[in-house]
């Protein structure tokens, strides 16, 4: 949907996870096994990225101040069962929070969260406004406030309709 780049490091697989619903035509790439294999998901675990995923969109939308699309689980309540340690590099000294493995999607999730939080880049992960997109991208405008994943599709669309709106 949206020409921006992607976003810095670990929000790529946040934006892809919220992604995989195209909120225009209901198709859920989770409902494929192409769909879920970027994700190392099952059919069985398909429900709860799907539930990760609306809680991510709802926080995205947030980011951007709008109010969330449908009431979620609090994003906070999932990402507080995630396994994380803090890992630290004998190179330099850093120190980060990662998955306790590389499996479980919820974990790689809040440790791409954690990484955003102390990067200061979380809150320009935001959700489209457009009501039939809520697509997720990466706000790299120099004041932060994006209000749409595409200023060529649902930029132009929401102003081509206030425009009509004013009977011009």
């Amino acid at each position: 949907m949206s020409e921006r780049s992607a976003p810095p490091g670990g929000l790529a697989l946040v934006q892809a996870l919220v992604n995989t619903l195209d909120v225009e035509t209901g198709g859920d790439a989770l409902d494929t096994a192409d769909g879920r294999a970027p994700f190392g998901l099952t059919e069985d675990t398909a429900d709860s990225a799907r539930e990760l995923r609306e809680s991510l969109r709802a926080t995205l939308l947030a980011h951007a101040g709008h109010p969330p699309h449908r009431a979620v689980t609090p994003l906070g309540d999932l990402l507080a069962g995630a396994p994380l340690v803090v890992t630290v590099d004998t190179a330099d000294g850093s120190a980060a929070l990662a998955p306790v493995d590389d499996g479980p999607l919820l974990s790689r999730i809040a440790a791409a969260v954690a990484e955003a939080v102390t990067a200061g880049t979380w809150n320009r992960l935001k959700a489209c406004e457009a009501a039939d997109c809520h697509w997720a991208y990466y706000d790299r405008s120099p004041a932060g406030r994006g209000r749409w994943c595409s200023m060529q599709v649902c930029g132009a669309r929401a102003k081509m309709r206030r425009y009509r709106a004013k009977g011009a």
